[in-house]
């Protein structure tokens, strides 16, 4: 089995910082890449003081690289007030370490947010039900690509890393301030791959390769919190996946050798994810034509053949033909039987559609056709009417696992992205916003439970710019339906459906010249499959307010308030406060 701590964490995505680039190849596991023109770097979240003095910029401004690098250590601390179901106050301290980086050159863009927290735990008040466990994290998003021969040869890496609080349905979300007890996940995903890309005459040729790990670390524990050897609604949590894309196309542009541009394109798509064996795998063929209407305006038709297939193994069975659980919470894998498929879908496929490119800010494509045996629908709009506001709208369907998803997700965010962190955990807000675009990965976050699904839904983001204000609004629907295997531990998921609904606000600027504040909301909705009893809502707002003492040394302030609820359990609500310094290097 393989495992990632939190160190190794780091160091990977410190040095895909130092190492990636730009990749264009299509894929089922990573999606599209965001295109992006300039890099403005990470972003602490921390309010425009608590990063604008100290940082170190490196190149030049006549057209050379330019790094800019923001080391920083935090000491916090920190106060819990639970006003239900019980009434306590617990207190607890903090120390980070953290870098923001961003890169802008000819031939590599990307940034990189990357915090380590260690957590200290405190005397509890006499009475208390609860408790601050001490514990370490890491923290982060990373996304960079490199021109190793310009135009012909890139290559990209990305990272994320983040906590999620997670349910016994399965359901995760991001947002909260606090996460305390044994249902908080720590999740990892790492992506890198080269890309190809020339010419032979009039012929356009382009191949590209995609390798991705996903990791979700949990307590030891039952992981859908039912009693050990019954079924588990979506299976189990998922433990971690590795996942391969490679494609090669090779065609000609409208009006070099015929007014119709044509291309044919062949793809493969794999991911292996651990719980139960279970292996997600696609191939795929296939010719586009594009008929521009105008300069603006074109039509574009596919027409291909397409193989998936979703299989698994069954669970050891004990006495009475009860699936063993082993002492991670999931289910022990029978590698003595054979692979089970859940899912075969192949034969013909199609799509049709436009793509309309009325200015370098402003893209639109939108298409219908069928796949996966079904009618499918997605799309994009990437608006951006001036370097101030920037709007992303994503429409997909596809069949993945987990860790495919989160992949996806991270690779759609820009390269030259910026992200508030919330002041309590450090976390990201799960949005990223750039001068090109943006996205959110809430989404892909929305669920851990172990089973490949099919995913249809759609994610937005919006950010703005007035005047020093920075504000952003992104918010999403998916909607899962998992695939099991008849006669395996799985066949009780299959067919079952899980939707997530997210809403996050961010809004953060200075307040003077040595002062800045940060603000933030977040709402999500997780409908279960399974029952509306395992329904659940997680919803808060925080405020935070950083004064800068001196051109390295700067303190800070936050409150916030969250909540939890159930359909079963007792509702949650916290109030958290916290007072911190921060030393900018």
């Amino acid at each position: 089995m393989v495992r990632i701590s939190t160190h190794a964490f780091a160091a990977g995505v410190l040095a895909l910082a130092l190492a990636a680039g730009d990749l264009h190849a299509q894929s089922l596991p990573y999606g599209d890449p965001g295109d992006s023109d300039t890099v403005s770097g990470g972003d602490s979240g921390r309010g425009d003081a608590s990063g604008a003095r100290g940082s170190r910029s490196i190149g030049t401004a006549s057209g050379g690289a330019r790094m800019r690098i923001q080391p920083y250590i935090e000491i916090s601390q920190s106060v819990l007030a639970r006003l239900e179901p019980t009434h306590e106050v617990l207190t607890y301290s903090s120390v980070a370490a953290g870098v923001d980086m961003s890169l802008a050159g000819r031939r590599t863009e990307g940034s990189v947010s990357v915090r380590y927290e260690r957590r200290f735990a405190e005397t509890r008040n006499s009475g208390s039900v609860g408790s601050v466990p001490s514990n370490d994290t890491i923290s982060g998003l990373a996304r960079v690509r490199h021109d190793l021969i310009p135009r012909q040869l890139t290559i990209e890496a990305g990272g994320l890393a983040t906590r999620t609080r997670f349910e016994a349905s399965g359901a995760s979300s991001l947002g909260a301030s606090v996460e305390t007890g044994d249902r908080v996940a720590q999740v990892y995903s790492l992506y890198a791959g080269p890309a190809v890309s020339t010419h032979v005459g009039d012929v356009a040729l382009k191949g590209s390769y995609l390798l991705g790990y996903t990791k979700v670390n949990t307590p030891r524990l039952k992981a859908t919190g039912a009693p050990q050897g019954q079924p588990q609604p979506q299976g189990d949590i998922f433990d971690h996946s590795v996942a391969q894309s490679a494609q090669v196309s090779a065609g000609f542009a409208p009006g070099t050798v015929l007014p119709v541009g044509l291309s044919a394109s062949a793809g493969y798509n794999q991911e292996d994810i651990s719980n139960l064996d279970q292996r997600v795998r696609e191939l795929r063929a296939g010719v586009q034509a594009t008929l521009p209407v105008n300069s603006e305006l074109a039509v574009v038709g596919d027409v291909g053949w397409q193989d998936v297939k979703v299989s698994s193994r069954d669970a050891v069975r004990g006495p009475g033909g009860v699936p063993v659980v082993g002492s991670d919470g999931r289910y022990v894998t029978d590698k003595s039987k054979p692979r089970q498929i859940a899912y075969d879908v192949s034969g013909l496929t199609w799509d049709v559609g436009v793509m309309w490119r009325p200015s370098r800010r402003t893209s639109l494509g939108a298409f219908v056709g069928r796949r996966y045996d079904s009618m499918t629908y997605y799309g994009s709009l990437a608006y951006n009417p001036n370097e101030r506001s920037s709007l992303n709208i994503n429409v997909f369907d596809g069949v993945s696992g987990f860790g495919s998803t989160v992949g996806n997700a991270v690779r759609g965010l820009p390269t030259d992205f910026t992200t508030d962190r919330n002041p309590f955990s450090g976390d990201i807000s799960g949005c990223a916003a750039g001068a090109q675009g943006g996205g959110c990965v809430n989404g892909a976050l929305g669920s851990i439970a172990s089973s490949s699904f099919r995913s249809r839904g759609v994610s937005a983001s919006y950010s703005h710019m007035a005047g020093r204000l920075r504000m952003g609004l992104g918010a999403g629907y998916m909607r899962r339906k998992f695939i099991g295997a008849r006669g395996t531990v799985l066949a009780g998921a299959n067919g079952r459906t899980d939707e997530t609904i997210y809403v996050n606000g961010s809004l953060s600027g200075p307040i003077d010249r040595f002062t800045g504040f940060t603000i933030g909301v977040y709402d999500s909705w997780y409908r279960s499959g399974v029952s509306p009893l395992a329904d659940v809502n997680t919803a808060g707002i925080n405020g935070g307010i950083s004064r800068q003492f001196t051109n390295r040394l700067v303190g800070s302030a936050a409150v916030g308030l969250d909540s939890l609820n159930r359909k079963v359990l007792p509702d949650e609500l916290v109030a958290t406060g916290q007072v911190g310094l921060r030393y900018n290097f």
